[in-house]
């Protein structure tokens, strides 16, 4: 019986691998079709890596024909780094500042990471979230709560660089981009006193807010220092009824209409402005001024056009992305700490001169 000859047949490192045909594709596959090494690969995939345009061109066009995606678990094992920040910030600040994520979203990914978030109910909650961190092996962090010393030296341990958003360290040294709170308040206080107010009443943000205790600080000291009398102050959850609700307690405790309301935020401004004229007949601002924090595209609306502070939300997340990627490259170095300044956004809400022309508001209300 004559023996049939049989002959092996290896696979084309040419032939176009079919994605779900057995396994995936890999940098290995492209760098064959490609004719050049698996890191020229790997480095035309990486932003800012060094690669002529020749090279780059024959990569992209063999990762299309094989319909190559870069698997980043597997990237993150050979480079140690998982190429994600996290960011943890409060519900709160995540609904009223959605600007505050878009910004460091797209400044983390220009550095070819990704953002990881985390979000908190409260900011005591921080303790149970960190333990989360952790767990992803993340390259650095941008956090908008207050943390312990313990905590901040938990991540100088862990090796993983931080920077505070909006938050001071106090003494420990740890790198910070922070609006100056206490000063906005200042200046809020000062420029209705100029106008003649001399009664004021405060809606303060939540206990557990180092932003909110910032500025009430701020509010207070300025009116001590001005011989000014003793504010109501009534306590409020940054929400649209907390401003509402505290006006109510406000006149309550007062027995009559102060001359003056600074909410902390601008949520509870609008709903303190809301009640004021739709439930309790109250003309603002010729018998009452209203003043919030923070410009939220909503107190610019024509219905309130409220008095505000506005921050510089999105300079200070390009500079604290900047800053924590500097940290990543080099690590060490003496703490920095960055402030920046609010700025008055003058709304028809309050009367910031001493004989202010009155027109409009009073017709709405």
């Amino acid at each position: 019986m004559r023996k049939k000859n049989t002959v092996a047949r290896t696979p084309s490192t040419t032939s176009r691998a079919i994605p779900g045909a057995g396994r995936r594709v890999t940098s290995y596959d492209v760098a064959l079709l490609a004719g050049v090494s698996q890191s020229a690969v790997s480095r035309c995939f990486k932003p800012g890596a060094s690669i002529s345009q020749a090279t780059h061109a024959k990569v992209m066009q063999a990762a299309i024909s094989l319909d190559y995606i870069p698997n980043a678990a597997a990237r993150s094992l050979i480079t140690r780094r998982s190429n994600l920040v996290a960011v943890i910030i409060s519900n709160l600040a995540n609904l009223y500042y959605p600007q505050v994520l878009s910004d460091l979203s797209q400044q983390i990914a220009r550095q070819g990471k990704r953002l990881l978030l985390f979000t908190l109910e409260r900011e005591a909650d921080i303790g149970k979230v960190l333990c989360d961190v952790w767990q992803y092996q993340v390259d650095g962090a941008v956090v908008a709560a207050c943390l312990s010393d313990e905590q901040m030296a938990e991540f100088g341990r862990r090796d993983v660089p931080l920077v505070l958003f909006n938050r001071s360290p106090r003494e420990h040294a740890v790198h910070a981009v922070l609006c100056d709170q206490g000063e906005a308040a200042r200046l809020l206080v000062s420029r209705l006193a100029e106008a003649g107010h001399r009664q004021f009443a405060i809606i303060d943000g939540p206990g557990d807010s180092a932003v909110a205790q910032e500025r009430k600080a701020g509010m207070l000291d300025r009116l001590l220092s001005l011989g000014l009398p003793a504010p109501i102050v009534v306590s409020g959850n940054y929400d649209y009824a907390s401003g509402g609700r505290g006006l109510r307690k406000v006149i309550d405790r007062l027995g009559r209409v102060p001359d003056a309301v600074i909410c902390g935020n601008d949520i509870m401004a609008i709903g303190c402005l809301d009640t004021a004229r739709h439930q309790m007949g109250i003309q603002v601002p010729l018998q009452m001024s209203v003043a919030g924090f923070d410009a939220l595209d909503a107190s610019g609306w024509l219905s309130y056009d409220i008095t505000t502070l506005r921050q510089p939300v999105q300079k200070m997340a390009t500079d604290a992305v900047a800053m924590l990627g500097e940290l990543m490259e080099r690590r060490g170095g003496s703490a920095e700490r960055r402030r920046y300044c609010s700025y008055l956004v003058e709304g028809s809400t309050a009367r910031l001169t001493v004989e202010q022309p009155y027109f409009g508001m009073m017709a709405a209300a």
